[in-house]
């Protein structure tokens, strides 16, 4: 079982991992610059409408996105560690626009908050990229329930967000390897 500051991990989390030909500085700073993530952050054909960002333990990515068929979401990252250029540990959850922590707008008994833990390992094509999502203790069985259930729909909005990241790190950052 791999070990980190986030805590173990367990047969109930969601991993998902991609290598991505750019350095790993390039693909740290796609995660902690609101100008990048506005341009890939989300499921394909979602955009990006308002973010603002706060990169410090304690401090929140509180962000705005509209989805190809949905309204107005909102979401934010309390972050709990920030090892640049290596990890990233933040709380996950839906809010409200002020910032407050909202039910997921499509399936209420989503889980309220999720532990998420971004690990930028150099590769020998660029930078391994592994993101974990976990239940925190809080979570109902229920929630644990809904997310062993969802892990499909997460897969494939993860592999959504990850193929326009891989797009605008070619294109915008400019991140491709000679």
């Amino acid at each position: 079982m791999a070990e980190g500051k986030s805590g173990p991990a367990t047969d109930r989390d969601f991993v998902i991992a991609r290598v991505f030909d750019a350095p790993r500085e390039v693909v740290f700073e796609a995660f902690t610059d609101p100008g990048h993530m506005m341009h890939w952050w989300g499921p394909k054909g979602s955009v990006v409408v308002a973010a603002r960002m706060d990169l410090r333990p304690g401090g929140v990515f509180h962000y705005g996105m509209k989805g190809p068929d949905s309204g107005l979401m909102w979401g934010k990252f309390v972050y709990r560690e920030i090892v640049a250029p290596e990890r990233l540990v933040f709380v996950n959850a839906f809010s409200d626009e002020a910032g407050d922590i909202a039910r997921h707008p499509l399936n209420p008994k989503w889980p309220l908050e999720l532990m998420s833990t971004i690990t930028f390992d150099e590769h020998a094509d660029g930078t391994l990229l592994t993101i974990r999502w976990a239940t925190l203790p809080s979570a109902t069985d229920e929630e644990r329930r809904t997310f062993d259930a969802a892990r499909g729909g997460m897969q494939q909005g993860w592999t959504g967000s990850l193929d326009r990241l891989a797009l605008y790190l070619a294109t915008a950052m400019g991140a491709t390897r000679s």
